[in-house]
């Protein structure tokens, strides 16, 4: 575990009541996405992002946006399924979805 996911997840944990599973997943999560797509992101900068975010569904749904905004915000970021906790939904690949 880096630096940065290990602060992340005593944050998670403390500040945002996020169970430890949870947390540790969350801040692999950004690590990834820091990785993969914004080398600048800061552990400050991540908590701004969720701290903006809405928090009426709980740590997780809370995550996810925060996640989902910057990744909008990186042009070469154009999915940010899989560095969201909920992932894939399992209709994800159904390409008949919305055409009936």
């Amino acid at each position: 575990m880096s630096d940065f996911e290990a602060e992340l997840t005593a944050v998670f944990t403390e500040q945002y009541d996020a169970d430890p599973g949870t947390a540790k997943t969350a801040a692999a999560n950004v690590n990834a996405f820091h990785e993969a797509h914004a080398e600048d992101l800061t552990t400050e900068a991540f908590l701004d992002a969720l701290d903006e975010a809405d928090i009426y569904d709980g740590f997780a749904h809370r995550f996810d946006l925060a996640i989902g905004e910057l990744a909008a915000a990186d042009d070469d970021c154009t999915d940010s399924r899989e560095y969201r906790l909920a992932g894939f939904d399992p209709f994800a690949a159904d390409e008949s979805i919305g055409t009936e």
